[in-house]
């Protein structure tokens, strides 16, 4: 397992390095000066050249990058052109948010998806089976801030029951916090809940015509020992691959949906950077965005592990 650990930390050693110079390569690629927009409508030539000097824009690209990746190395992100502030205290005061907001969604997705796709496997061909598949169906065709807009008519203006929009710290009112987010999170649960069911129920039906599932049936085991214990264990690992793919995918900022509940996550920070072509705060996010992904692939990589024992050989 230490082995198995090790040659996939190793891995991620030179992606890392790749995708590093993919963010940054790709984002000379934008359009504009950041700063002549710094410099404000007068754009006096000394103030830009000094905007230059000091941001290294006058240095060639190999020198920017390695100032660049000199700085992630130590910690240091840069600093935003906006705001002057250090990319990495603005990653940490937008992150915390969009992690919650993510794993409760999660959480919501997982809490429906998984226990449908095993009840429409287990039913195939009934009217259960139909009303899960139209249930997914739902999911997937409804867009996230269309259902986000009918919640808040539904539950903030008609029903008065949570608040509209808006983020509660969960250190200030714990309270307020779940009522500002069970919604968008739900919004977002609600779309990955269908395709977890459509994956659980694909991988559950070839689990359950496997002759090792037939095994225990003939053996005399309780169909809910066959189902949770045989078959769901083995069914789990497309299931794992989606999960983390999915929450890498929120991590990385439900832009749509945090504009619709006004929530101040990563997604509403990437779109601001990018909109003011703060440089700086665009390469950090999407560095973070991109280490979360692979971590997660990690993690999953361990849960296959641990869920398959015929993977630790």
């Amino acid at each position: 397992m230490i082995d198995f650990l090790l040659k996939r930390i190793a891995q991620l050693v030179p992606t890392l390095v790749l995708v590093s110079i993919l963010i940054f390569g790709l984002q000379q690629l934008l359009p504009g000066d950041p700063a002549k927009i710094l410099a404000g409508e007068e754009q006096d030539p000394q103030v830009i050249a000094y905007l230059h000097k000091k941001l290294h824009l006058d240095e060639p690209l190999p020198v920017r990058y390695a100032y660049w990746v000199s700085g992630v190395m130590r910690g240091d992100l840069g600093e935003s052109v906006r705001n002057q502030e250090p990319v990495l205290s603005l990653v940490a005061q937008k992150l915390p948010v969009t992690m919650q907001l993510a794993a409760m969604a999660m959480c919501i997705a997982l809490l429906i998806g998984v226990p449908a796709g095993i009840i429409a496997a287990v039913a195939r061909g009934t009217a259960w089976d139909w009303l899960v598949n139209v249930f997914a169906l739902w999911g997937l065709s409804t867009p996230n801030f269309w259902l986000g807009i009918l919640m808040i008519l539904l539950f903030s203006v008609n029903l008065g029951w949570l608040p509209a929009s808006g983020y509660v710290s969960p250190f200030d009112d714990l309270a307020g916090n779940l009522k500002s987010m069970i919604m968008p999170a739900f919004v977002l649960g609600n779309a990955i809940a269908a395709v977890l069911m459509r994956h659980t129920r694909s991988a559950m039906l070839q689990v359950l015509s496997a002759d090792y599932v037939r095994t225990a049936r003939a053996k005399g085991l309780e169909e809910r020992t066959v189902v949770l214990k045989h078959a769901l264990r083995n069914a789990l690992t497309p299931v794992i691959t989606l999960g983390a793919l999915e929450f890498g995918t929120l991590l990385s900022g439900a832009v749509l949906t945090e504009q619709v509940f006004t929530i101040p996550g990563f997604g509403k920070l990437i779109v601001d950077a990018v909109f003011n072509r703060d440089y700086a705060v665009v390469q950090g996010v999407v560095l973070v965005t991109a280490t979360a992904y692979m971590l997660l692939n990690l993690l999953a990589d361990i849960a296959y592990v641990a869920i398959n024992p015929r993977l630790r050989h």
